[in-house]
């Protein structure tokens, strides 16, 4: 009996060790990628601070506490007054030394509103990759480039990893504005409440609907209904509002123009096209709410870096957003805790920490 024991554990870790080694080869760029955002995160983990310890610090300034006190009331009035998941996320604080840590690759066809995915276990498919070295990210977007690929490279303020790990408050986040602060921490919180499997639009345009609600609740909670804090707020997310919607609407212009190009058009010329196109759609926006608050523009990319990812970023993260608003005004006359828990049960297959 003993040996039959001893070659069972025998033949079970041989079994598993060539399982292991087919599951790497079949999967190995996922492997490696997995292994670099494992190495990131750990590197940020094993450097961060309880936030008890900062706030005891005595070199730590006392105006930078008073975000991170803030950040805790933020938190705190996502799990009481929205019902969001409690988790220990924003227990910890790192700090970046003034550098960015994470940069968002994405990719589209070049003539077609398709975004390129990515497929990884267990977490499934995503239109985007994350990395904390930016030269990798710039090694792979010359390599999508090559591919013919539209591409986007953006600087990450915040993520979720979906109650995996604790995430953390990065230093960046303490000079945000209370409200664009707010919106954050609200938004990655709900990914840690409620994140369905390979549908990021449902989990992007959801957390965006309540990070944006939440905000504005909370400025009114920590400011008055009246204050000038959650009227910038709203003024501003109604210039956002209506710049979505145009790229929205240009986004089916493109479309249409890509459906309809003539067969015999070169790529040099269905090119020329495209971006005659994306330079109309840009240059309009001029005009949007009669010119009031051009100055928000200023951050927005500018023409010549707009192109097909640019607008499957809108697509994937602001597109059914009206939506939400719809649904949480019509059928639950604005009862936000019963339109979240009807989220949950309505998503069976979500992950919910």
């Amino acid at each position: 009996m003993w040996l039959s024991f001893k070659k069972f554990i025998k033949y079970f870790f041989l079994v598993f060790f060539i399982l292991f080694i087919g599951f790497i080869a079949f999967n190995f760029d996922a492997a490696v990628y997995g292994f670099r955002q494992a190495k990131g995160q750990l590197k940020i983990i094993f450097n961060t601070r309880p936030v008890k310890e900062v706030m005891e610090d005595k070199t730590f300034p006392d105006s930078l506490k008073k975000r991170i006190e803030l950040i805790q009331e933020i938190k705190r009035f996502a799990v009481d007054s929205l019902g969001l998941n409690l988790s220990e996320n924003y227990t910890t604080f790192y700090d970046q030394h003034h550098k960015p840590i994470l940069w968002v690759m994405t990719a589209c066809e070049p003539f077609e509103l398709k975004a390129k995915k990515w497929r990884f276990p267990i977490v499934g498919a995503f239109s985007y990759k994350g990395y904390f070295e930016k030269e990798l990210a710039d090694k792979e977007i010359t390599e999508l480039k090559k591919q013919g690929f539209d591409t986007q490279l953006n600087e990450v303020s915040a993520w979720s990893t979906l109650g995996y790990l604790k995430d953390p408050i990065l230093s960046s986040m303490l000079y945000y504005s209370d409200a664009r602060l707010a919106a954050l921490i609200i938004h990655e919180l709900t990914h840690g409440t409620l994140f369905v499997k390979n549908n990021l639009e449902f989990n992007e345009n959801l957390a965006d609907f309540i990070g944006e609600y939440g905000a504005i609740r909370f400025l009114a909670y920590k400011h008055g209904k009246d204050s000038g804090e959650l009227k910038k707020y709203e003024l501003s997310k109604k210039f956002g509002d209506s710049y979505t919607e145009h790229l929205i609407r240009g986004a089916k212009l493109l479309d249409s123009l890509y459906r309809n190009f003539n067969k015999n058009l070169t790529i040099t010329q269905k090119t020329s096209e495209k971006f005659d196109l994306i330079q109309k759609i840009m240059a309009s926006t001029d005009t949007l709410m009669k010119g009031e608050m051009q100055s928000l523009r200023k951050n927005r990319n500018r023409t010549s870096e707009v192109n097909n990812a640019y607008f499957i970023g809108y697509l994937t993260y602001q597109s059914k957003q009206n939506q939400f608003e719809e649904e949480f005004r019509t059928k639950f006359n604005q009862d936000f805790k019963k339109y979240l828990a009807y989220l949950k049960k309505a998503y069976p297959s979500s992950i919910v920490f």
